[in-house]
């Protein structure tokens, strides 16, 4: 038998050579085009709800919070399983979805579900999604380590959290750069309760410029009178009432405002 396949072969050499030629071409374009993991996603289509809720112990989430979402969720449809994990303030439900199931559609999905429980929920709880990568996605780790032994472990977490990680999520593919280690860049603001009455400044307008300040404001104004300004970013800003003016320190930066 073999030695008729070699003589067959001897005698028509344009066709073996013309087989040989397509089986490397299409190896070639297989090589090119079919999608091959290293470490192939094995697990199920999932989507990750994080409610944080600041303060609050784990038995008033569950009942507020985690039970309302999860019931809601458990009537979408190609859901498989409703998982929560309810903690001091926070408060994870894993969604389950089928397997075969659109994981953008099963994202959008929860959404809608979500939309429907803004009456049910707090005025202060806000779900939220988490990225659309699983435990399979996690490619590469980091350090950034300071070999100078000038900087505190504080400036290297705002070197991480306010530069090199916008410049990594850049990168096609990045679905999230998530940060562990060192010490997050806190603004301490410290209230005077005699010059606020003095000015006649009530402690909630104080809260509502400060939190709106950490949506961009550069500076709190006031038709009355002037506050300190507060700049957002990676520095260490603290706004403190001294004995004649109110002052503003942002790094190395010391400004004077007067009313």
């Amino acid at each position: 038998m073999i030695s008729r396949v070699i003589d067959w072969c001897a005698s028509n050499r344009f066709l073996v050579f013309t087989a040989t030629l397509l089986l490397v071409l299409a190896g070639i374009w297989s090589l090119k085009n079919i999608p091959l993991d290293a470490l192939p996603d094995i697990s199920d289509v999932q989507v990750i709800v994080h409610i944080p809720w600041e303060g609050e112990p784990p038995n008033i989430i569950e009942d507020q919070v985690t039970y309302p979402i999860v019931t809601t969720l458990l009537a979408a449809p190609h859901v498989k399983a409703v998982r929560a994990q309810t903690m001091f303030g926070d408060s994870y439900i894993f969604v389950i979805f089928e397997d075969g199931t659109d994981l953008y559609w099963a994202r959008s999905r929860v959404l809608e579900y979500i939309q429907q429980l803004q009456g049910v929920l707090p005025k202060n709880v806000s779900p939220m999604i988490g990225p659309d990568a699983t435990g399979a996605g996690w490619v590469y780790e980091y350090a950034v380590i300071d070999r100078s032994h000038q900087h505190s472990l504080a400036e290297l977490r705002s070197l991480q959290d306010w530069y090199l990680r916008y410049q990594l999520e850049t990168v096609p593919g990045v679905a999230e750069v998530a940060s562990i280690g060192g010490f997050v860049r806190q603004y301490q603001v410290n209230l005077d309760p005699n010059k606020l009455r003095a000015y006649n400044i009530p402690l909630s307008m104080v809260i509502d410029q400060v939190r709106g300040a950490r949506n961009g404001r550069r500076s709190i104004y006031d038709s009355r009178t002037r506050l300190p300004a507060l700049a957002p970013g990676p520095r260490n800003c603290s706004c403190r009432h001294q004995k004649r003016d109110t002052s503003s320190r942002s790094g190395s930066r010391h400004s004077q405002l007067r009313p």
